[in-house]
């Protein structure tokens, strides 16, 4: 290995950036790609360093501090106190942990489910297709929004709860999505060659089809990172999200609104901001790998 990085300077570089042309050379060179990657590093950054960035690391846990309560941005709270006294980034660097937590949870938990039905329908078609995909419908016949509200209102409000009622609603989506490319697939002459040898359906469905049908589920899966934050966050507003005192930026809002009537508007105002920005992230790096591995949008259909 040392030998090939001496004798040709810049493998190391395109191991960590891409070949040019490549899709992670495009990434690279779109400016909005790099701002929502690097806005997702701050958060993420913030979250696994929150007990050292912060000299309240124990508020940020919920520990009160009553005669702190509801200061203004300042030098030793720079974004204030919450009603409890309470120092408000130190909420948010924890609220962060939460945050990233159930993102990354629904969106694991919806695109193993969504792909393996997607993946099993479509390779199998006839009644499998039929009864999977009628029991898809189902699931879709619910606003995902309100579906997640029955979920965690019959399970409980806490951190895997919510997880679990948001990604009920979501898995569906991808297995829609998985089983019209599967379909496709099936037709293509590297499958039947791999049938035709005799090899067991479920390798060739795990080995061969969903390989190949993952790559809009990729781009779909970035941008619902985002999604899973603004529904977390409403779980949370209504009462259905991790109980206090866990530091959650929905809770933050819920608990601030009231006291923005009043001029406290940093409670609730700074944990906006950090669900938007998240959000907004998310989505924006979401568009940026649509297009950097569409063929059509870069000359190569």
């Amino acid at each position: 290995m040392t030998t090939t990085i001496r004798s040709n300077p810049g493998f190391l570089r395109r191991s960590l950036f891409g070949e040019p042309g490549s899709a992670r050379w495009r990434y690279r060179k779109s400016p909005l790609g790099l701002l929502a990657a690097g806005v997702i590093a701050l958060f993420s950054l913030g979250a696994l360093l929150a007990p050292w960035l912060t000299p309240y690391a124990d508020q940020g846990r919920g520990t009160p501090d009553l005669p702190s309560r509801l200061q203004g941005p300042s030098t030793s709270h720079w974004l204030g106190t919450d009603d409890l006294g309470r120092d408000v980034l130190a909420r948010l660097l924890f609220g962060a942990r939460t945050a990233l937590i159930v993102a990354i949870g629904v969106v694991v938990i919806a695109v193993v489910v969504g792909v393996l039905v997607g993946a099993i329908a479509g390779y199998f078609g006839r009644w499998v297709d039929e009864v999977l995909m009628r029991i898809t419908d189902t699931f879709l016949a619910f606003p995902p929004l309100l579906l997640a509200v029955i979920v965690a209102a019959a399970l409980g409000a806490n951190l895997r709860n919510t997880i679990i009622a948001i990604a009920v609603s979501w898995w569906p989506w991808y297995a829609r999505q998985v089983r019209s490319q599967v379909l496709s697939l099936r037709e293509r002459p590297f499958v039947q060659a791999v049938q035709a040898i005799g090899v067991p359906d479920h390798q060739i469905i795990v080995r061969h089809v969903i390989p190949n049908a993952m790559a809009p589920v990729w781009v779909q899966a970035t941008a619902d990172l985002g999604a899973a934050v603004l529904t977390a966050a409403g779980l949370s507003f209504v009462g259905l999200g991790p109980r206090p005192p866990t530091a959650d930026w929905g809770v933050m809002i819920a608990d601030g609104r009231q006291l923005v009537l009043s001029g406290q508007w940093w409670v609730a105002g700074f944990a906006g901001i950090a669900i938007t920005l998240t959000a907004l992230a998310f989505n924006l790096m979401g568009d940026v790998i649509r297009d950097v591995t569409d063929p059509k949008a870069n000359g190569r259909a």
